[in-house]
């Protein structure tokens, strides 16, 4: 055997017996080693926080708005011709008057002299009758001439009260407290009759038209159109700016309009304000003429009422709940009423009191949840939304 092939095979029996040395070792360390400890499976059951439902009574608001307006307003016009000679320092736009203050005069001459032809047409005619009065009794007139004089004297009576009408009609004056809103005569101008001298509004009370829709007549009680002695009055308050500043101003509704309006399906009600420039108390706030308004109309009371914050709410109407095994539950509820904030619900929809407000992306029904032990209240939920937490990207329950 060759001396090269002898060493070849030494070679290998030494590399096979140091890789059996190896292996041999490696396998002792191995029977060495301490087990593995093994852990169970991590937790996967997502996290969610949940706020406690209750039911209670619920006092409905309904909300509106209009723009305030005179309940009396009126146009002035001229009666009789001529020439205005005297305006009141009241009879101006912003100006404001009293009942039976005088607010303009045309030349009253014409006038003037008008009664006193009247009056001594007047004083003649009730001679010419008495005399005739007195022949007729002694038997030297006749019944119709009697008659004829009686005549004449009421048409000279009716002369007179016609002239002494037409001289009232010189002042031009309003039978209530006002405020003018403006002026179309000045001094000096010539009117004729129906000629405008101006725009005039009590400000004794005031009203303002707020459209309720047809869905939520059923939460406050208005009084009926046409019913007399109907006491039936919701307060209202109403909220606006003057003078840079957030104001109220208290009023009630007095009546509704008795007709739904074709083109929004509305149905107006009439509240009233009294004393709206607060004449007997200069402390308050006033409301001007024309200022639009925002309106929360006192409504009916509900029991067994839920209300549910509408940032809960998934699409129009689903609803996330856990149950009693910690379990998702999606409900689709009808709600009976929802504003800018909640949405309510009778207490005989809910199967679950507690409601998920952690936002989750895909919840299924069945699926097992764990629920932190902070319970939130209704309104905690709805201020933390207020504030710009983030939100659950649901859409909002119209009313």
């Amino acid at each position: 055997m060759p001396k090269w092939y002898q060493g070849l095979v030494v070679t290998l029996a030494i590399v096979m017996m140091i890789l059996g040395a190896a292996i041999f070792g490696f396998m002792q360390l191995a029977k060495m080693r301490p087990p593995a400890q093994t852990k169970p499976p991590a937790e996967t059951a997502p996290l969610v926080e949940v706020l406690e439902l209750n039911a209670g009574s619920v006092a409905f608001e309904i909300s509106s708005q209009g723009t305030v307006a005179p309940v009396t307003e009126t146009t002035l016009s001229a009666e009789v011709a001529g020439t205005v000679v005297e305006l009141s320092s009241a009879f101006e736009a912003g100006g404001t008057f009293r009942a039976g203050q005088m607010l303009m005069r045309i030349d009253p001459t014409n006038y003037e002299v008008a009664v006193a032809r009247a009056q001594a047409t007047l004083s003649q005619r009730q001679v010419e009758y008495d005399g005739a009065k007195k022949l007729r009794e002694q038997g030297y007139r006749a019944e119709a001439e009697l008659l004829s004089a009686k005549a004449a004297l009421e048409s000279a009576r009716a002369d007179l009260v016609r002239a002494e009408r037409d001289l009232q009609r010189t002042r031009v004056v309003v039978p209530y407290d006002g405020l003018v809103r403006s002026r179309a005569a000045e001094l000096g101008d010539y009117v004729a009759p129906g000629s405008q001298l101006g725009s005039v509004f009590a400000t004794d009370r005031f009203e303002v038209r707020l459209p309720i829709p047809d869905t939520d007549l059923a939460f406050v009680d208005l009084p009926r159109s046409g019913a007399s002695g109907d006491r039936v009055r919701p307060s209202v308050v109403l909220r606006g700016r003057y003078r840079g500043d957030d104001a109220e101003w208290p009023a009630e509704i007095v009546r509704t309009e008795g007709v739904v309006d074709e083109r929004t399906r509305m149905v107006f009600a009439v509240a009233s304000i009294a004393d709206p420039y607060r004449m007997t108390d200069e402390a308050e706030v006033p409301l001007p003429a024309g200022t639009f308004v925002d309106a929360a109309i006192e409504g009916v009371t509900l029991d067994s009422v839920v209300k549910i914050p509408r940032t809960l709410i998934r699409g129009n109407d689903q609803v996330v709940f856990v149950d009693d095994e910690s379990q998702l539950r999606l409900r689709n509820l009808e709600f009976i009423r929802s504003d800018a904030e909640y949405a309510y619900v009778s207490a005989d929809q809910i199967q679950e009191t507690r409601v998920v407000t952690t936002v989750l992306e895909a919840p299924l029904n069945g699926l097992l949840v764990r629920v932190r032990d902070d319970v939130a209240s209704p309104d905690e939920v709805v201020s933390t939304s207020e504030e710009g937490a983030p939100g659950s990207g649901i859409a909002a329950t119209g009313q």
